[in-house]
């Protein structure tokens, strides 16, 4: 997500004289820019295999798919993981992070929500990304049937994975970093917050109102030097969420590379809180 608070206060602002339509798009285009670039260069997703999820709905006559990037282990009975972006890179975007999650055991499916990559074009929104990270969850059990599997999300991803998780009774567990409780929430941390914006937000993702019905142990990891998502948000969501759960401060971890940096930290904590093996 990127820091442009100013322009999502004056869009709103101006959206409004213009309609609810208008209002709504500006919010999806702002809190998902979408794209169907890799940013931050070339990303490598060489040994990831191409999945492509079809979806109940069509789109010009045409049934709508996601396309998903799967990365597996050697053995037959690894975890699985659901691997959920957030907003402006798309999924070969996040390969050096779905190879470090990898790295800690499990196998791993990462997708595009539609709009991103090459799955279906349109623009986000905070229901149709969730009805995409539940066709991949359910493409998942129809796969691995028999494996335990679990739930990732990155920024934008986890307030998605937040809300998979509320939806379903079948995940192992769920984890989070450099998420929030509310878009509301993110918004009144930038220097324009106290504009009176927050009735206008119609994509709002208050994952704090909805962590505390998850029945899975949770992981919420944030960066201590996270200047986008600030850590009081992820301690809020965690502090909402019920036991058993586990919060992980990463220090010196920016939004960008916690998961690089904060590496041994989630080893330890898949070990007391999911009774993982560590590898």
């Amino acid at each position: 997500m990127k820091r442009t608070p100013l322009v999502l206060s004056l869009a709103l602002v101006a959206a409004v004289s213009v309609g609810c339509a208008t209002l709504d798009a500006k919010q999806r285009e702002w809190i998902f820019q979408p794209s169907d670039r890799s940013w931050g260069g070339a990303q490598s997703t060489e040994g990831m295999q191409d999945v492509w999820i079809e979806l109940p709905t069509q789109a010009a006559g045409k049934p709508e798919q996601l396309h998903g990037l799967w990365l597996p282990q050697p053995q037959a009975d690894a975890p699985v993981l659901l691997y959920l972006h957030g907003a402006r890179w798309n999924v070969a975007g996040s390969s050096g992070r779905i190879r470090r999650m990898h790295e800690l055991g499990f196998s791993v499916l990462a997708i595009d929500y539609r709009g991103f990559g090459k799955s279906s074009a349109g623009l986000p929104s905070e229901a149709s990304s969730a009805e995409d990270a539940r066709a991949a969850w359910q493409w998942l059990a129809a796969q691995y049937p028999n494996r335990p599997r679990y739930i990732f999300g990155h920024s934008l991803g986890g307030a998605i994975a937040i809300e998979l998780a509320h939806q379903v009774h079948d995940e192992q567990g769920t984890m989070v970093e450099g998420t929030f409780t509310s878009i509301p929430d993110v918004v009144s941390t930038f220097r324009w917050g106290w504009l009176p914006v927050s009735p206008l937000i119609t994509q709002r993702f208050e994952s704090v109102r909805k962590v505390g019905e998850i029945g899975s142990p949770l992981l919420v990891v944030h960066g201590s030097e996270d200047r986008l998502i600030q850590p009081e948000l992820g301690r809020k969501l965690y502090e909402a969420a019920q036991e058993p759960k586990q919060f992980v401060l990463v220090e010196g971890g920016s939004h960008h590379n916690t998961n690089a940096i904060g590496q041994g930290q989630y080893r330890q904590a898949m070990a007391s809180l999911f009774r993982l093996p560590t590898r």
